[in-house]
């Protein structure tokens, strides 16, 4: 900590940073050893965070991510489309295909940037906004991947007419980024995904993580 930083806004941002990373919530008692100091100061950061929305606490007195984090959640989409972008357009150009970042909405996975080639003739229509289950369509299927192996590198996932009558999808995870889930990949006009682009698919990943972190 320097002179010009906030012990008290640190401490807060510390607390979220934990719960974001726990699906079960913390005690108390957790917070107080993680962030190291007594059980007095981590109740009143956590009441001044409930004040907010930022946090809740359940009936056993866990506290768990608030959803109050959703109204700032808002802007964040942006931010990540424009820091995603400069892969996904060296993507679709590269592979000629439809590229997208796709990110997870409750269920679903909801597609928040997209590029299409400029030089073929012609490829798939897939737009911004676009949504659908996790469990169809290798952008769901790769982000399910990652949980399933949160250790270790997934690699690409590949699908075929799940989405799309006659189009095929490859995509890869977004690995090792705080507080977002998703995956990078392309969607094709083809029977079958060219060699090449499950490892174009996992690099175009890697980059749009290096962005993002």
């Amino acid at each position: 900590m320097t002179a010009e930083t906030s012990q008290t806004l640190d401490r807060g941002l510390r607390v979220l940073k934990l719960l974001a990373d726990t699906d079960h919530g913390l005690t108390v008692t957790e917070l107080s050893l993680k962030l190291g100091v007594n059980r007095t100061v981590v109740y009143r950061l956590l009441a001044t965070l409930e004040q907010h929305a930022l946090i809740r606490r359940d009936l056993g007195g866990r506290a768990r991510v608030g959803l109050g984090v959703l109204r700032l959640g808002r802007q964040v989409h942006p931010l990540v489309r424009e820091a995603a972008m400069p892969a996904l357009r060296s993507l679709a150009e590269d592979i000629g295909a439809t590229a997208h970042l796709t990110l997870v909405d409750g269920a679903d996975a909801l597609a928040v940037a997209v590029v299409e080639p400029t030089w073929t003739d012609y490829h798939v229509a897939y737009r911004a906004g676009f949504r659908h289950p996790l469990d169809r369509g290798a952008a769901g299927k790769a982000i399910l991947a990652a949980r399933q192996r949160p250790m270790t590198d997934p690699g690409f996932t590949l699908t075929h007419g799940e989405l799309e009558a006659g189009a095929c999808g490859a995509a890869a995870p977004l690995l090792g980024v705080t507080g977002v889930e998703g995956s990078v990949g392309v969607v094709m006009l083809a029977d079958v995904v060219p060699e090449r682009v499950g490892a174009r698919v996992v690099e175009a990943a890697r980059e749009v993580a290096d962005a993002l972190r």
